[in-house]
């Protein structure tokens, strides 16, 4: 990539979005149904398909940020919000972990 060429597209934010979305979804289903262990296994693939596809995501816009110089400000934006679900993906955890029976 040059450094005339464009940052990498918002396919990170709607990534971010997403995972939190789905997440947040799963979550108030396990709340709904604790006795439910299909939705734990779900849960539990769920987060290793998000771990993999944030952390392609991460690496990607953090070759980017070194390659690009004019559009830093705005990938390390990028990388904040994909980073963002971190803490939220951990209170997820401690909550289903103190609600399951």
């Amino acid at each position: 990539m040059t450094q005339t060429q464009a940052a990498p597209g918002p396919f990170s934010t709607y990534l971010a979005i997403t995972s939190f979305g789905i997440g947040t979804l799963l979550l108030l289903i396990h709340l709904s149904f604790q006795d439910d262990i299909d939705i734990m296994i779900m849960g539990f693939f769920y987060i290793l398909i998000a771990i993999l596809l944030n952390s392609i995501t991460l690496i990607h816009l953090l070759y980017n940020f070194i390659i690009n110089r004019l559009e830093r400000e705005i990938i390390a934006i990028r990388m904040l919000i994909l980073l963002a679900n971190i803490p939220i993906a951990l209170l997820y955890l401690n909550i289903v972990l103190h609600t399951t029976n």
